[in-house]
């Protein structure tokens, strides 16, 4: 099992690329299956979630090339079996997105329940309920979701809570459905709206993306098409967050500025100084990070997927950081492996309490799921001594490369098995 090695205390200089976002690339992916002509794909990252996908849409008939430069051709002119089995989706909570685009193409779908997570409940009630109030019939059995249709309809859909992929879902079953679908209370996040992009390039009819109602007027075929997956907020923000920690000059390009003012707002209350070229970002830290507190929310609030990344900042900080986590319930393990390295944390419900310490210490600690494994890694990049974190096979899930940009910044860190 590969581990990374981390020696600390270097300051980050240098300028790196920003891979595709790999929460917009796994819904579009899905959306090949809506059409018989082919989805040429530009800019995907290469990780594990992305050939984890390609290998499912291949077990149901797809031909999916292996991700070469980027690029990623998906072509399903015949769907044969309109089943996501357990193996996979247990591995890779997004599989269930081929739920609705298998309704609307086929009428039929059997896809397993995802199971347990590590940061909490992800239900898919919402995904259920929205698509029977399109007319499908879906049952529980043996732990698969057992859906069938003649043809959906269109419907007003409002959803209880917000939901990122269950938006995505419903989107996409209502692009081919028979008439009008509302979804209110919809997920505004920057990856919902690329979805969006990539099915009006196919020929569907969308308004509203990015905002919380969004309106879809179904039509009787898509088209195949080429769309650019957009840049990664996420692998954007971390690089950001480990130079305002670490300290030093870094400049990502490629990068999409307008979906990180969050971030932006939280990184410069540290004091760290940002400045936006086009799709150009520089981070300049030359002083100890101040302690901010932060409060996660669906977007354009402060991504969940960043709280980890920001208590690795919070913990060399100057000052105390209340981290608060509204989105998933168990998403302060890594605060647990932080300690290991020296860290003043304490949890009190669904908040931590982040008093700044001067300095950590290298030790060895264990990545419990993605982002708590780059908050690992930025934690490692500024404690004395030697880090190590084991089980990242987290991070090759979302971070294309991390390792090899680090070093390139002028980190000191290594694979190893």
């Amino acid at each position: 099992m590969d581990k990374l090695r981390i020696r600390g205390g270097r300051r980050l200089e240098g300028e790196v690329p920003i891979s595709g976002a790999k929460n917009a690339a796994l819904p579009i992916m899905c959306a090949a299956l809506l059409s018989e002509q082919p989805l040429r794909l530009t800019n995907v990252p290469y990780l594990m979630d992305v050939r984890t996908m390609a290998k499912l849409l291949r077990e149901m008939g797809v031909t999916a090339d292996a991700p070469t430069d980027g690029r990623i051709a998906l072509h399903a002119a015949r769907i044969k079996e309109p089943t996501a089995s357990y193996e996979l989706v247990k591995t890779m909570r997004a599989s269930v997105l081929v739920l609705g685009p298998l309704l609307a193409r086929c009428g039929r779908a059997k896809v397993s329940l995802p199971g347990g997570c590590a940061i909490g409940q992800r239900p898919v009630d919402q995904h259920v309920k929205g698509l029977q109030a399109m007319g499908a019939t879906i049952s529980i059995e043996h732990g698969y979701m057992h859906a069938s249709v003649d043809r959906l309809r269109g419907a007003r859909i409002l959803m209880d809570l917000v939901t990122v992929t269950g938006t995505e879902n419903l989107m996409m079953a209502a692009v081919l459905a028979q008439g009008t679908t509302v979804l209110e209370n919809a997920a505004r996040e920057p990856e919902v709206v690329d979805l969006a992009r990539c099915l009006i390039a196919m020929g569907a009819k969308i308004e509203g993306a990015g905002s919380d109602v969004i309106r879809i007027e179904g039509v009787p075929f898509l088209r195949g098409a080429q769309h650019r997956v957009m840049p990664d907020r996420i692998e954007t923000g971390t690089y950001l967050a480990a130079a305002a920690a670490a300290g030093g000059r870094v400049r990502l390009t490629g990068a999409a500025p307008e979906s990180l003012d969050a971030t932006f707002d939280k990184l410069r209350e540290a004091g760290a100084r940002i400045e936006v070229q086009g799709d150009a970002i520089t981070v300049e830290s030359a002083e100890r990070p101040k302690s901010v507190n932060v409060r996660t929310a669906p977007f354009p609030g402060f991504a969940t997927d960043m709280q980890a990344q920001f208590m690795a900042l919070a913990s060399i900080a100057s000052g105390t950081a209340v981290i608060t986590e509204t989105i998933f319930e168990n998403r302060f393990m890594h605060a647990l492996e932080l300690q290991r390295l020296g860290a003043d944390i304490s949890i009190q419900g669904n908040s931590a309490v982040v008093r700044g310490v001067e300095r950590l210490q290298g030790a060895t600690v264990m990545a419990t799921d993605l982002r708590a494994s780059a908050g690992l890694v930025i934690a490692g990049l500024v404690a004395e001594g030697e880090t190590v974190v084991d089980r990242i096979y987290h991070l090759d899930r979302g971070y294309e490369g991390l390792e090899k940009k680090l070093s390139a910044l002028g980190a000191s860190i290594e694979r190893f098995s």
